[in-house]
């Protein structure tokens, strides 16, 4: 597969883009062929959709029916402006001071249990500890801790153990097979969670999101001590008055779109694209990231639905165009809906550097070479669905799709915001779409084709990998779907190879960043698109943002 690399220089601020433009315009000489205008009833065709254009920009009335045309495609927001101002009223200052010490005294109880159990403690204790705090998300609190804990238990010899221990053992040391094979003998709690780490492995399964299962579950299990119930609500009480805050100022700079009135074809979806992110980093540390990251998700969603359900092939020509300048002065072309969103995106990011210091501003130029070659990328598959053109493979439908999916520039925006940790050859190596980042990007596109394909039948639709798969080999649908769902666990072996690479050079704490972006894909995608269809996530997000356990503490 090809290997895509563009690493920004300082001086530059064209010529990287350039090379990129460069190299994804070589993908497909038979699609190339078939882009060029060479007949008169093309060049005709291109005459009657300037003056479209032309018509357009006279009279907004043409426009606007294109608007109410593609209004409705989307579920409505679920959410609105709940959060602008939203906060629960018992979180008073007085009560948040009074959690955070109640916290830290409990903080230090529970690191005095850790120590004593590696001690004293039986290794089935021991593993059930490290894997209720992981669980509880906890274990960001007790680093030093559990990862001493967990290097006497890794010389741990458990060929003699029970059954329990050895599937505590396998819990932390994953491997379905398994997990398969010993379920059948195991009852209770226990084989509920072992059903439910086969539903969805646990190593792909986001914490942040199931955290208040687990402390409702552990509230019935007799042998977990107290205190750490008490810290796992307190501490998830605190974590989401900093959510809350968050979503106040993202709702307000998105708020200022006016996306239901000015853009109402597009996805609003900012809360979701929150939850999507705060399962990539959760702790009130990264509060800069998240909001960074938060706000690259759902500029890629708004320049999704704008090259895919509104622009003409012309119009997404400018965009492009401009995007790539930073420039809107070339948007005097496009519609009004249009251009207010060209001028929140690049106002977006120049806010976002903004919030960097002085010595990481040169991370922005990483961030808007992945945006540029995300455009060109869009614009292609604008073409492609206007030439009607099926990739000939799923090989060469990923050499542009892997880009449209927004891997890349997820993964180069979720270190923009990290402090020192995140250096300039880290993000070089980003830039570089390793090998990670390409088993990231294969798994989001297999994943939402396989859940999007019935919803794409129903309008006009650029190819899907199933498209090709069916194209490439001559084959059913369900045979094609089979296909690619094989293609993906084999992705899922192949991400796994590289994060347990005992050679990487890079601190787990980063490379943690693709590995939980990775998992949020299984979550937003199980069964069917979450992220698209909102409901479905709507339990979720309450749980998270608006129940508290305050008065339960």
């Amino acid at each position: 597969m090809e290997t895509l690399s563009f690493k920004p220089q300082r001086q530059s601020t064209s010529a990287p883009g350039s090379r990129l433009l460069g190299r994804c315009r070589s993908i497909s000489g038979r699609w190339r062929r078939r882009q060029k205008y060479t007949t008169l009833q093309q060049c005709r065709c291109q005459s009657q959709q300037d003056s479209s254009m032309e018509r357009a920009r006279h009279h907004p009335d043409e426009a606007d029916s294109r608007l109410s045309r593609s209004t409705g495609i989307f579920h409505p927001s679920i959410w609105r402006d709940f959060f602008l101002g939203y906060s629960n009223p018992d979180n008073s200052f007085q009560q948040l001071q009074a959690w955070m010490d109640r916290a830290d005294k409990l903080k230090g109880e529970v690191a005095q249990m850790i120590v004593a159990s590696s001690t004293t403690g039986d290794l089935h204790g021991r593993l059930l500890l490290v894997d209720v705090l992981e669980r509880l998300c906890l274990d960001h609190l007790f680093e030093e801790e559990i990862n001493a804990e967990l290097a006497q238990i890794e010389a741990a010899d458990v060929r003699d153990c029970d059954l329990g221990t050895v599937a505590l053992w396998f819990y932390l040391l994953f491997t379905r097979r398994h997990l398969e094979m010993i379920l059948p003998f195991v009852e209770g709690l226990l084989a509920r969670e072992i059903q439910s780490t086969l539903e969805i492995p646990l190593p792909r399964r986001v914490r942040i999101y199931e955290s208040k299962y687990y402390i409702s579950t552990y509230e019935k299990d007799a042998t977990l001590h107290d205190k750490v119930l008490q810290l796992a609500k307190l501490n998830s009480d605190i974590m989401q008055l900093h959510h809350q805050q968050e979503l106040s100022i993202l709702t307000r700079w998105w708020e200022d779109i006016k996306m239901e009135s000015m853009i109402p074809f597009a996805r609003d979806r900012i809360v979701e694209c929150f939850l999507w992110i705060l399962g990539v980093y959760f702790e009130p540390c990264h509060s800069r990231a998240r909001i960074i990251l938060t706000m690259i998700i759902a500029i890629v969603t708004l320049l999704d639905d704008i090259y895919d359900s509104y622009g003409s092939p012309e119009e997404c020509d400018i965009l492009t165009n401009c995007i790539e300048r930073w420039d809107p002065k070339a948007a005097y072309d496009l519609p009004e809906c249009m251009r207010i969103a060209l001028g929140k995106i690049l106002d977006s990011y120049e806010a976002i550097e903004n919030m960097l210091h002085q010595e990481e501003k040169h991370r922005i130029l990483y961030l808007r070479y992945f945006t540029e070659d995300l455009v060109r990328s869009f614009n292609m598959e604008v073409k492609m669905l206007q030439e009607g053109y099926i990739p000939e493979s799923v090989e060469e439908h990923l050499k542009v799709s892997l880009r449209t999916g927004g891997c890349p520039i997820l993964s180069c925006a979720s270190f923009v915001g990290m402090h020192d940790i995140a250096t300039t050859d880290f993000f070089n190596w980003v830039s570089s779409v390793p090998k990670m980042v390409q088993a990231l990007s294969i798994i989001l596109r297999l994943v939402d084709d396989l859940q999007s394909y019935e919803r794409e039948q129903l309008i006009p639709h650029v190819a899907l990998t199933i498209d090709s798969y069916m194209k490439e080999h001559n084959v059913s649908i369900e045979m094609a779907r089979e296909k690619i769902l094989i293609l993906k666990e084999e992705s899922w072996k192949d991400f796994n190879s590289e994060w347990l690479n005992p050679n990487n050079v890079y601190p787990k704490q980063l490379l943690e960043r693709i590995f939980n972006l990775t998992r949020t894909m299984e979550f937003m995608y199980n069964q069917e698109d979450n992220f698209t269809n909102c409901t479905n996530l709507k339990d979720t997000i309450h749980s998270l943002f608006v129940e508290a356990y305050a008065k339960l503490i």
